[in-house]
C-alpha cells in the first residue's frame, strides 16, 4: 500500500517542544515471574488439549485459577452452572407476575432503554423476549432517550408521552434505579413500573412493582456484575420458566445480544456474566456461517467490520462502536433495536450501512476533538493539572467520552472535557433579555449592556460532558466531592457524564484538582503500563494466541494479556487515512509495520499501531507493548501496539525484575473478633499492616506504594464492615454538629469524618446537607466551624436532594467495603494491576 503525505500537524517526533505521552514519562511495570507447578501445567494441558501450554498455564495461576475444578467452569460454559434467575429473590418474584398479569389483561407495556451499547442490547433482548408473551400489534413498545437532546434515565416528557400512548406498563432496562421523581409521575398517570438496571441503588426503595438490581446481591453472587442486557436477560429467562408453554423460540436465541452488550459495557466477565459471554460468541458466530442468520443486521455489522464474530474484540472494536456512533451523531438510537431483531434482510442491510456511517463520522469528530484537545494542553503545564478540565462550546457532546478516555491514557491523568449550550427556555430567555434590555437602549449604552449580557449568558449556560479515569484514580469519588457545583451527574468510579452552570465551571476545576491533591497525597500520576509476559519476536503466532485465548473473554479483572517484547525495531512502515463507505476519508489514521528483534532480525512480525502515524515509530531499538490478536479479515496473526520507550540496557532491566517479589499482597481478613487474634505486630513484620477497611481503589494505592517504598509486603488486616443505617448516621451527624455548634470549637474534617466513620467525600455530603438543615458550615483551610441556626434552616428544593446524596453515599460507601473485604486477593492484586511487589 503506497504511503500517503498529506497536510498535517507535526507529529510528536517532528515537535521536540511537546512530549510524547507513549512512551515518554510512563511507568511501565511488569508482572513478576510466577512458575506455577509442573502438577498444573499438565492439568491445564489436559483441560485445554493444548501441547505443554507454558503461557496460559502462568496466566492462569497468576490470576487466581488453581484448581482443576475451578478452571473447568472458567475454560467451558458447558462445566459452568449458571444462577437461578430467581436468585434474585422477591423482586424477580414480583415482576414476573406483574407481566403475567399484564399478559392476561392485555395491556399495554413500554420497554424503557438507553442510548449506549449495553441500553440498545437490553432493549432489544426485552423486545424479542416479552414479544413471545405479548404478540399483538402495537401491544409492545419501545423508547429510547435522544443522546444529544436527553440525559440517561427516565424524564417527564418520556413518562408523558407513554401515558398518552395507552400504556399501564413501563420495564426500564439499564436505567430506572436513580429516578423516584419520575417513577411516582408515572404512577399519577395509571402506569406500574419494573426496573431493571446494574447502577447505583437508591437508598430507599423506589414505588415500584420491582427492582432487579445485582446491586442489592451479596459482592461474592455469581449474578453481582451483570450488566443492564444480562439483567434484562434473567428477566426473560423468569418469565420462560414460568409460562414454558407459551414461547415459540428457544431462549438462547437471545445469548448473541447479551454477549454484545456485556463485552461492549466493560462489566466484570466473572461468574454469570462470563459465562454468557461464552455462550453468546459461540452463537455470534454462526451468523457468518450461513445464507440466513438468524439475525441479518448483526451478520451484516460483522462484515462491515471484516470480523467473524468469534472474539470478544469483535464485539469491543467491532459491532459495540458502532451501536454507540448511532447515538454518538444521529442522537436517536431507537433503530438500533430494529438492526438487531428483525428478520428483514434488505431493511437490515440499509440500517446497517447507516450505523456504519455514523461510525466513520464519529471517527472523524473523534480526531478532531482530539487534536483540538492536545492542542489545548501544549499550552497549559500540566505538572499543575492532577486532573485534566477543558471545555468548548463547538465540541460535540456524543463524543467527549471517547476523547477524554483517550486523553486521560495518554496523560496518565483524569480527564473532563465539556460543551457549552443553552436550552431552549434558556434560549428564549435570553432571546427576550436581549430584546428588553440592549434594543431599547440609547446606542451609546448598547456596548455596555451587550457586555452584561453575555456575562448573563455565561451564567445560564449549561456545560454539559464527560469524565474518564486511569490509573485507578476514583474519578466518581473526585467529581461527587463538588456535587453542589454540579446540575447533574451519574456514573462509577472510571466514567461518568456530568452537566454544571458554565459560569460555576472555574470554581469547580480548582475545586477538583485541589481535593485531587489531597487525595494523592502530592503524588502526580503519570501514564502506567502494566505488562503479563515477556515474550520475543519468535513466540508471536498460532501457539501464543492459542494459549492466550484460554483466558478469553477478557474483561475488567480478566484483562487482555499484555507482552513486553525489548530490544525490537520497525520494519517496513506506513500509514493511511481510514476511509468511510462513501469513500470519503474520515481523518483516523493507523500505522502499519512489521516487528524484529535477535529472535527474528530478517522476518518480522506484523503490527498495527491504531492513531499514529509512521513517524511515531522511529528507527533505533526500542521496548515495546502489545496485545497478540488474529485478523480474520486478512487471515494472519498480528500484534496490536499498545505502548513504546526506548529500549532498556539489558543489565538494568535485569536488575528491575530481580526487584520483584511474589504474593506482595497477603490477606490476614477474619471476622471482627479474630482479624488479628495470635498474630502480633512483630510477626507479621516485614509486612506493613492495612487494619482500616478501604472504601476506593486511591487508598489502596496509596498503601501499595508506601509498601512498595518500603520493601514490604502489605498485610490486609481489616475486619468485615458492620452494616450501616444510613438514617442512624444522619442522626449522628446532626447530634456531633450540634455538639460543635454548642462548644463553639473548630474541628478538623480527618478528625469528625474518623468519629463518624465515613470517607472525606462521604463526610463533604452530610456537611452540605447540614447547611440545609439549620446549620452554618464554614470550612478553611485546615478546619471547620458549625454554628447551629434554627431559623437558618432552608426551604428549598435542594434540601431533600442533599439529604438523598448523603444517603445514597453512605451506603455505597458500604458497598465498597464489602467488596474490599470479600474480594480474593488474587482479583485485588489484578485490579491493582501488580503481580509482585514494584521497587521505586
Amino acid at each position: 500500500m503506497p504511503q500517503e503525505s498529506s497536510s498535517r500537524p507535526l507529529s510528536n517526533r517532528q515537535n521536540p517542544d511537546r512530549q510524547n505521552p507513549d512512551w515518554q514519562s510512563s511507568d511501565w511495570q511488569s508482572a513478576s515471574i510466577k512458575v506455577p507447578p509442573e502438577s498444573w501445567v499438565k492439568t491445564v494441558e489436559h483441560l485445554s488439549k493444548l501441547p505443554t501450554p507454558k503461557w496460559g498455564a502462568q496466566l492462569l495461576w497468576a490470576r487466581g485459577l488453581r484448581s482443576a475444578d475451578s478452571l473447568k467452569g472458567f475454560l467451558r460454559a458447558a462445566d459452568y452452572e449458571p444462577a437461578s434467575p430467581f436468585g434474585f429473590g422477591e423482586e424477580m418474584t414480583l415482576a414476573v407476575e406483574r407481566l403475567v398479569l399484564a399478559r392476561a389483561q392485555a395491556e399495554k407495556i413500554a420497554i424503557w432503554g438507553d442510548f449506549d451499547a449495553d441500553g440498545v442490547t437490553s432493549t432489544a433482548v426485552l423486545w424479542d423476549g416479552l414479544r413471545q408473551f405479548f404478540p399483538k400489534p402495537d401491544q409492545l413498545i419501545y423508547f429510547i432517550p435522544n443522546r444529544l437532546k436527553e440525559s440517561h434515565g427516565l424524564s417527564t416528557r418520556g413518562i408523558h408521552q407513554l401515558a398518552d400512548e395507552g400504556v399501564t406498563l413501563i420495564v426500564t432496562c439499564d436505567t430506572g434505579s436513580t429516578n423516584p421523581t419520575e417513577i411516582e409521575q408515572a404512577q399519577a398517570l395509571g402506569m406500574d413500573v419494573i426496573v431493571t438496571d446494574h447502577h447505583t441503588l437508591p437508598t430507599e426503595r423506589p414505588k415500584v412493582v420491582a427492582i432487579i438490581n445485582p446491586r442489592s446481591l451479596p459482592p461474592e453472587h455469581p449474578m453481582t456484575s451483570l450488566s443492564g442486557v444480562a439483567v434484562a436477560y434473567k428477566l426473560i429467562e423468569a418469565l420462560y420458566e414460568t409460562l414454558p408453554d407459551v414461547p415459540t423460540r428457544a431462549l438462547h436465541e437471545l445469548v448473541d445480544l447479551v454477549a454484545i452488550g456485556l463485552i461492549a459495557d466493560l462489566v466484570e466477565l466473572t461468574g454469570d456474566c462470563r459465562y454468557l459471554a461464552q455462550v453468546g460468541i459461540a452463537q455470534l458466530q454462526t451468523h457468518l456461517k450461513t445464507d440466513q442468520p438468524l439475525r441479518p443486521g448483526v451478520a451484516r455489522l460483522l462484515r462491515l467490520c471484516k470480523r467473524a464474530g468469534d472474539r470478544p474484540t469483535d464485539i469491543s472494536f467491532g459491532i459495540g462502536p458502532r451501536i454507540n456512533a448511532v447515538s454518538r451523531i444521529y442522537g436517536d438510537a431507537s433503530f438500533c433495536v430494529e438492526l438487531l431483531t428483525s428478520r428483514d434482510a434488505e431493511r437490515c442491510r440499509a440500517l446497517a450501512e447507516k450505523a456504519e456511517l455514523a461510525n466513520a463520522r464519529r471517527k472523524a469528530l473523534q480526531n478532531d476533538v482530539l487534536q483540538q484537545v492536545n492542542r489545548q494542553l501544549d499550552t497549559r503545564d500540566l505538572s499543575t493539572m492532577g486532573v485534566i478540565v477543558l471545555c468548548d462550546p463547538q465540541w460535540p457532546v456524543g463524543v467527549l467520552g471517547l476523547v477524554a478516555g483517550q486523553v486521560a491514557q495518554q496523560y496518565g491523568k483524569p480527564t473532563i472535557l465539556l460543551t457549552a449550550e443553552m436550552t431552549a427556555e434558556m434560549t428564549a430567555e435570553m432571546t427576550a433579555e436581549m430584546t428588553a434590555e440592549i434594543a431599547e437602549r440609547p446606542s451609546a449604552e448598547r456596548d455596555l449592556a451587550n457586555s452584561q449580557t453575555a456575562e448573563s449568558v455565561n451564567k445560564k449556560m449549561l456545560a454539559r460532558g464527560s469524565a474518564r479515569s486511569v490509573n485507578q484514580i476514583d474519578l466518581y469519588d473526585l467529581v461527587n466531592s463538588q456535587a453542589h457545583l454540579l446540575k447533574g451527574f451519574g456514573g462509577h468510579p472510571f466514567a461518568a457524564g456530568l452537566s454544571l452552570w458554565l459560569d460555576d465551571l472555574p470554581m469547580f476545576t480548582a475545586a477538583i484538582n485541589q481535593q485531587y491533591r489531597q487525595k494523592m497525597g502530592g503524588r502526580v500520576s503519570q501514564p502506567t503500563v502494566k505488562t503479563d509476559l515477556t515474550v520475543t519476536v519468535a513466540d508471536l503466532g498460532r501457539d501464543l494466541f492459542k494459549e492466550l485465548k484460554l483466558l478469553e473473554p477478557c474483561g475488567m479483572g480478566n484483562p487482555v494479556p499484555k507482552l513486553l517484547i525489548s530490544n525490537c525495531w520497525f520494519e517496513d512502515v506506513w500509514h493511511q487515512k481510514l476511509k468511510d463507505r462513501t469513500g470519503s476519508k474520515v481523518g483516523y489514521i493507523k500505522a502499519s509495520f512489521n516487528l524484529c528483534d535477535e529472535s527474528q532480525p530478517q522476518r518480522g512480525f506484523p503490527g498495527l499501531w491504531w492513531g499514529h502515524y509512521k513517524d511515531d515509530l522511529p528507527p533505533g531499538r526500542w521496548d515495546v507493548v502489545a496485545e497478540l490478536d488474529f485478523n480474520s479479515y486478512s487471515k494472519q496473526y498480528e500484534i496490536r501496539l499498545i505502548a513504546i520507550r526506548p529500549a532498556i540496557a539489558p543489565s538494568t532491566r535485569d536488575a528491575a525484575q530481580a526487584s520483584t517479589a511474589d504474593d506482595w499482597l497477603l490477606d490476614y481478613r477474619l471476622d471482627s473478633a479474630t482479624a488479628l487474634a495470635g498474630t502480633s505486630a512483630d510477626s507479621l513484620s516485614p509486612e506493613l499492616v492495612l487494619s482500616e477497611c478501604p472504601t476506593q481503589w486511591q487508598e489502596l494505592l496509596l498503601w501499595q506504594h508506601q509498601a512498595s517504598r518500603d520493601h514490604k509486603s502489605l498485610a490486609l488486616a481489616y475486619a468485615s464492615p458492620v452494616a450501616v443505617d444510613p438514617i442512624e448516621k444522619w442522626t449522628r451527624l446532626l447530634g456531633l454538629a450540634k455538639f460543635v455548634s454548642r462548644k463553639q470549637q473548630a474541628v478538623t474534617r480527618e478528625r469528625l469524618g474518623a468519629v463518624l466513620g465515613v470517607c472525606d467525600r462521604t463526610l463533604m455530603l452530610g456537611l452540605e446537607a447540614l447547611s440545609h438543615a439549620g446549620f452554618i458550615v464554614k470550612h478553611s483551610a485546615i478546619d471547620i466551624r458549625i454554628q447551629y441556626d434554627p431559623q437558618n434552616t432552608l426551604k428549598d428544593d435542594r434540601a431533600e436532594s442533599t439529604l438523598s446524596y448523603f444517603l445514597a453515599a453512605l451506603q455505597e460507601e458500604h458497598f465498597r467495603r464489602q467488596y474490599f473485604y470479600q474480594a480474593p486477593v488474587s482479583a485485588l492484586q489484578a485490579a491493582l494491576g501488580v503481580e509482585g511487589l514494584q521497587a521505586e
